[in-house]
């Protein structure tokens, strides 16, 4: 989900570029970091808003690295990863439909995903895009063909009801999308709050089957209501995050219902729920919307292996302190369906065990108090111990944080150019990349304090 000012400057970015994809974002200004050093800015159009990486190891461009904005999609080379180099693009204009309005741009595309093995992108188109609304828009899902990344071809537009986010489930065989609150596409009935998630099948992706019955429906507290996320675990575990919490599901495999006590087979369009439930964020007990999730299966400063679950809080308050944090959650409790049961009068709710946000940090940006919530975040998986996520707070840029006591997580690095508003960070090789909806990718190098 974005702060809905952005939007006025996507829009003025796409009016002012006479040619779709040629104008470029302002080089950040000065940058203030700690254990970081800036290796390189890579500008784009306007705003970035998903990343995701597939490796070529026959090809001479090594990784690719795939963006996508209000812009289009495009790839760039990371065969010097320091310096990714532009090899295509599919405009905004490619991805239009009749009756669309290029010069609104395409929205959004958040959480990016690529099939590595068939080189495959998917792209979610929400009903915002190119001028359309939530209630009259249409939402669908775009799959391009990435085998060579120099020349990007469209396979297909899939229109389908969920379309702000996607995940590959079953090694890309199938997806989730979600969100958002409400959309034109599929008739949304009205006792929805918004969208669940839609099991697409793309495994002929130039003809995708979406299921006529989505899942996760009933996820607060038996009203069913927006998924905007889906991420999933080592263990193969899908779990949802949006207004109501964060559940998991089994996506394979047989195991025992619980909600329903029967031993049956899981699969993509009829999972079997795990665990999780409602959240409760310390500073806000009146506003429940969690953006995006992980779920760690070892222990974690003193918890049980898999107990805990990391979320992002998305909340615009009026300063930092009132704002979305990083919350830290036990699923103890959860595992016999309870998130499942949970209604008004008999509630379920996860217990946090420990939150974080930029609010009187080092390097918190004055001014930017009521642009302080936080956004999607990565797992630096081989840095130190793996307990350091970096993650985006909007305006108060890219904060790298340290959970290995859950209950008290610290800051050990940020990077926050000036007037900047951070997006998403990716971790690949040792870098990250920091895409930022002020325009462009940052590329990072984080040095551990402690190491």
């Amino acid at each position: 989900m974005r702060h809905r000012t952005l939007l006025v400057s996507v829009i003025c970015a796409l009016v002012f570029a006479a040619v779709p994809g040629l104008a470029t974002a302002a080089t950040p200004g000065p940058v203030d970091e700690q254990n970081v050093t800036w290796l390189d800015h890579v500008d784009t159009p306007t705003s970035v808003t998903g990343l995701a990486f597939i490796d070529y190891p026959d090809g001479r461009a090594g990784d690719v690295m795939f963006g996508d904005g209000p812009f289009g999609l495009r790839a760039w080379s990371l065969a010097d990863p320091v310096h990714p180099a532009l090899l295509d693009e599919l405009p905004a204009s490619a991805l239009a439909l009749p009756g669309d309005d290029v010069s609104r741009g395409f929205w959004e595309g958040e959480h990016l995903q690529v099939d590595p093995v068939r080189h495959l992108v998917f792209l979610t188109r929400d009903p915002r895009a190119f001028g359309g609304d939530k209630q009259t828009g249409t939402s669908g899902l775009y799959i391009v063909d990435a085998r060579d990344p120099r020349h990007l071809r469209l396979i297909t537009f899939h229109e389908e009801p969920g379309g702000h986010t996607s995940q590959c489930i079953s090694h890309c065989r199938y997806l989730w999308s979600g969100g958002p609150s409400h959309t034109g596409t599929g008739k949304q009935p009205p006792d929805w709050q918004g969208q669940p998630a839609w099991v697409t099948d793309v495994a002929d992706p130039a003809h995708p089957y979406t299921f006529p019955t989505p899942v996760d429906l009933h996820r607060n507290d038996g009203v069913t209501d927006y998924v905007h996320d889906t991420d999933v675990d080592a263990m193969g575990i899908a779990w949802t995050s949006g207004a109501g919490g964060v559940r998991g599901y089994w996506t394979s495999g047989v195991h025992i219902d619980p909600v329903s006590g029967r031993v049956r087979l899981a699969t993509p369009w009829d999972p079997i729920p795990y665990a999780g439930g409602k959240i409760i964020s310390p500073n806000d007990a009146n506003y429940t919307f969690d953006h995006n999730s992980w779920h760690p299966l070892r222990a974690i400063g003193g918890f049980d292996p898999g107990e805990l679950l990391f979320v992002t809080d998305e909340d615009f308050g009026n300063t930092c302190a009132d704002s979305g944090q990083l919350l830290i959650a036990s699923l103890a409790g959860s595992y016999d369906g309870a998130g499942w049961r949970s209604t008004p009068s008999t509630p379920f709710r996860l217990r946090v065990v420990g939150s974080w946000s930029p609010a009187g940090q080092p390097g918190e940006v004055a001014g930017a108090e009521n642009d302080c919530s936080a956004h999607f975040f990565q797992p630096l998986t081989g840095v130190g111990d793996g307990n350091i996520l970096v993650q985006a707070f909007y305006g108060q840029g890219t904060r790298f944080i340290d959970v290995s006591d859950p209950r008290h997580p610290v800051q050990v690095g940020y990077f926050v150019p000036a007037g900047s508003e951070a997006a998403t960070p990716a971790f690949h090789d040792g870098l990250v990349y920091a895409a930022q909806y002020s325009g462009g990718v940052d590329v990072l190098r984080f040095r551990p304090p402690h190491l």
